[in-house]
């Protein structure tokens, strides 16, 4: 499809009991336990099995994460990616001593390579299974950015079981409907202090098998905090995962008492609540096959090389940052984790290649630059401010003769008046280009130094203002504006870099069929014509958790989600 798409965006970019085998990791190497009149568990997997001679388990997993485990074991086939955690063996072969991410401001720092990353995913994997968390079932995650977040995330979905994600941020009342609505069954937090805030409204509300603390010591846990239920911190899951590991690579015999089954494409990964425009906030369903199709197809939009520094500083929750951090650990590139409070000395102190945010934090950029501009003397302030406008008026000229001016009307102009057009362009553009290049040596390479971002900053989230938008055009810093919504995993439509075309949200990526309706009857509107905007492909959601009416509502029988919100579709790009 080569239309492009713009918007008028109304919503967001992308919005049984049971004792684990803590202390009896050796379970399967020990002893068989055999029963002629009972089946005795634990619950890794589906077990519906019964002999009175052994037993065997269902070990949901991913091939690729745990082929170590699976050579020699009646292996799955390795040909291609099923699940989002298959990504992180296949990086740590690729990019192995690569640095993967930074988190320099929890305690303690942290930095991971992808061998390192792949080792902890894995182990955290296997450690849910040592507590007692089993395939299909629901943990909520509820903890803020960090690179914990993301071992916690991927090993979650890696053990077959679910995440049901939120921020620290949110109200108890909040979390508590999210937990008890998504039945999850554990809960990972972010920080003690956040534990000893929620607990007496978790503990008193609703049964919890066990808790995670993915940053911080037991030790911080107030007395009146502690229920009855275990809490581990996010080492001692590692470590418990780490030895049940080696204990099944190292014996054969406890290995074949798994029978291991894949974890299938169309398998929930994760639910993520969305309040949408009216009523009670609502679960997305999302898929491992909705979320590969954004890993897999997003290169077009951000052609990232091994090396490359991401900034990351977006709720990992939100499905927008979620997607594009998966997708940029699949090309060897390095995220660094940073906050609002520091996005600015981290701009200048990592000069990131491509920063991946929202448009409120391009504003905010913007008028940090102006405040600076205007901080200096006179001369400098007015020579800066003419060297911004001779930039503007030279890359509209050059929108023009390369044919990248959003255009409403379908009827095409008179060759005569395109030819007019066009040598006008050229010839402002010819006039200007000389000065434009001075005022990249002279004003623009300063404000690139003291931001980085030189490659590509990609914003979604929401509107990005058409002042912000030619603002960072003409000092040589690209925007790439997207669209999507949670539940459609959620990117859309971006704009690429070789048609990046103001105005717009690009062209639909890859595998992804849009259409623009009359809000009424649901009538194909021609080019040109606002109306609203459906999308249909592997992107769009599986549904909303226990709520079939409202699935049906967004998602017609032929596969089209309606994303409530209005666009056009330009012609001619």
């Amino acid at each position: 499809m080569t239309e492009m798409i713009t918007m008028s965006l109304k919503s967001n970019l992308f919005a049984t009991p049971y004792s684990g085998r803590y202390g009896v990791s050796h379970f399967w190497s020990q002893q068989k336990l055999v029963n002629s009149k009972s089946v005795r568990s634990r619950r890794v997997g589906r077990l519906y099995c019964e002999s009175k001679t052994a037993e065997m388990e269902i070990r949901k997993c991913s091939p690729f994460l745990e082929s170590e485990l699976l050579s020699g074991n009646g292996g799955l086939p390795l040909t291609e990616w099923r699940t989002v955690p298959d990504i992180w063996r296949t990086s740590a072969e690729k990019f192995g001593d690569r640095v993967a991410v930074v988190d320099p401001y929890h305690d303690p720092p942290t930095t991971m390579t992808y061998k390192q990353l792949y080792q902890e995913i894995v182990d955290f994997s296997e450690g849910l299974r040592v507590v007692g968390l089993n395939p299909n079932e629901k943990i909520a995650l509820f903890a803020d950015n960090s690179c914990r977040w993301l071992v916690a995330d991927q090993g979650t979905m890696a053990s077959g079981a679910i995440n049901v994600v939120r921020g620290s941020r949110s109200s108890n009342q909040e979390l508590l409907q999210l937990y008890s609505h998504s039945e999850s069954v554990a809960l990972a937090i972010d920080n003690p202090e956040m534990y000893n805030r929620i607990s007496d409204t978790f503990g008193s509300h609703t049964a919890v098998r066990f808790a995670i603390l993915l940053w911080g010591e037991k030790s911080s846990l107030g007395r009146e905090a502690v229920q009855g239920y275990p809490v581990y911190t996010y080492k001692e899951i590692i470590e418990l995962g780490h030895k049940s590991r080696v204990d099944l690579l190292d014996s054969e015999d406890a290995r074949k008492q798994y029978s291991f089954e894949a974890i299938n494409s169309d398998d929930v990964a994760t639910i993520v609540y969305t309040s949408g425009t009216t009523g009670n906030p609502k679960g997305v369903m999302l898929t491992h096959k909705n979320l590969l199709h954004q890993i897999l197809n997003l290169g077009e939009i951000v052609p990232a090389v091994p090396g490359d520094r991401f900034l990351s500083m977006l709720p990992p929750w939100h499905a927008y940052e979620r997607a594009c951090e998966y997708f940029i650990f699949t090309h060897g590139t390095e995220q660094v984790y940073t906050t609002v409070k520091n996005l600015k000395e981290d701009l200048r102190r990592y000069q990131p290649h491509y920063l991946i945010s929202v448009p409120l934090v391009y504003e905010t950029l913007y008028s940090g630059i102006l405040k600076q501009i205007n901080s200096n003397s006179a001369a400098s302030k007015l020579i800066a401010l003419l060297f911004l406008r001779i930039s503007m008026t030279y890359m509209e000229a050059k929108r023009i003769y390369e044919g990248e001016c959003l255009m409403k009307d379908t009827k095409q102009p008179s060759y005569i008046v395109s030819l007019l057009d066009w040598l006008w362009a050229r010839t402002i553009a010819a006039i200007l280009w000389p000065l434009h290049m001075l005022a990249k040596k002279i004003v623009y390479s300063k404000i690139h130094a003291s931001i980085g971002i030189s490659k590509a900053g990609v914003s979604g989230g929401g509107s990005l203002s058409s002042h912000v938008d030619k603002f960072f055009e003409a000092i040589g810093i690209k925007i790439q504006n997207g669209y999507g919504l949670t539940e459609s995993s959620p990117v859309i439509s971006a704009r690429h870099l070789a048609c990046n075309v103001l105005g717009s949200v690009g062209h639909p990526i890859r595998h992804v069929e849009v259409k623009i309706v009359n809000a009424e009857t649901d009538e194909v509107l021609p080019p040109g014509s606002r109306g609203i905007v459906k999308a249909r492909g592997p992107l769009v959601m599986k549904g909303y958790y226990k709520n079939p009416l409202a699935t049906k509502h967004a998602i017609d029988e032929n596969g089209w989600l309606n994303t409530g919100d209005l666009g056009w579709i330009a012609p001619d790009h």
